[in-house]
Formats: structure tokens, C-alpha cells, sequence
């Protein structure tokens, strides 16, 4: 199973998408979507799973949840977009993990791509930064892999270039 891993939108859409994860079979949004239009295109492009984010509106948020937990292809993954990272969680994360016996845990909201191994809860955390033009990061970025037979392999980090806006 090829995945796309997106996150903090903020409303734009990324047109380099069409291009990266024309292979993968489904993408993920890890919240801060900002409008269903940036959603609406994602779905008919692919299939996708998304949860909101804490700049997301009502209607975000009447779509999507705040967490989604499932299992695929061996793996169990939880996605949630305020997570907080290895050693430094927020709004129990370790418990989400716990709760789910997660093997992968997906969040955003940082912007900043990092992939760590949480060996204390044996765990992959993955962020892929944020691909929207609204925030701090000077890269825009998201992720790819794949997920075989209960391992996450071929996992690559894509730098779509300089965030157009400096503010925000």
C-alpha cells in the first residue's frame, strides 16, 4: 500500500500532489486542512483519510474527526494532528498509542517534517511538515511510503520549495 503524507494546507492546495503521489494509493491529510476544497480535490484524485486540525472550521470539522484509528496492511496507524513528539507529547498521545496499540502515530502542526522511532512505545511517529504557503517553515514539504505486509518501508521526505509567503 503507497501512501502520500500531508498536513497544514491552511486552504492551499499543492498541485505538485498530482505529481508526487500519482503512484500511491491513498493520501493522508494530518489536519489544519483549512477549506474542504483542499479536501474535495484530494478525493477525487485519490482516496483519502484526513482528520481536522485546530485552525479548521465547523465544516472541516463536521467531515473529518479530530483522530483516526485503523489498520492497514498489518499495521495499525493513528493519526491526529496535535500530537506533540517523541519524549514530548501533548494531549496524550502515549495514550492514543497505548490505546490502540498503534504501530505508527501521523500528526502535523509543528510544520516541521521529522520521522522518529519512539522505542519507549515502539512506535514510528511520522510529521510531514507542512506543504500550505501560511505559516513559519521556509519548506514546504510532505511524505511518502509504503506499508508491506506490517512494515513501513521506502519512506521518502519531498521539499517542494520555498513557502511563497514570509508572514503568517
Amino acid at each position: 500500500m503507497k501512501i502520500g503524507l500531508l498536513s497544514d494546507t491552511h486552504s492551499y492546495f499543492p498541485e505538485e500532489v498530482f505529481t508526487y503521489f500519482k503512484e500511491v494509493d491513498e493520501i493522508w491529510h494530518a489536519g489544519d486542512i483549512g477549506s474542504l476544497e483542499v479536501t474535495d480535490k484530494l478525493k477525487a484524485f485519490k482516496p483519502l483519510r484526513a482528520v481536522y486540525g485546530n485552525i479548521d472550521d465547523h465544516t472541516v470539522r463536521t467531515e473529518f474527526k479530530e483522530t483516526e484509528a485503523f489498520e492497514i496492511e498489518g499495521v495499525q496507524v493513528v493519526m491526529t494532528h496535535i500530537a506533540g513528539r517523541p519524549g514530548k507529547y501533548q494531549r496524550n498521545s502515549n495514550l492514543l498509542i497505548k490505546d490502540y496499540n498503534a504501530q505508527l502515530l501521523v500528526c502535523g502542526h509543528s510544520h516541521v517534517l521529522l520521522v522518529q522511532m519512539d522505542k519507549s512505545l515502539n512506535a514510528l511517529w511520522m510529521n510531514p511538515g507542512a506543504c500550505g504557503i501560511h505559516g513559519f517553515h521556509p519548506i514546504r514539504t510532505m511524505l511518502r511510503f509504503e506499508i508491506n505486509n506490517g512494515k513501513i518501508e521506502k519512506l521518502e521526505a519531498i521539499e517542494l520549495g520555498k513557502r511563497a509567503k514570509v508572514n503568517s
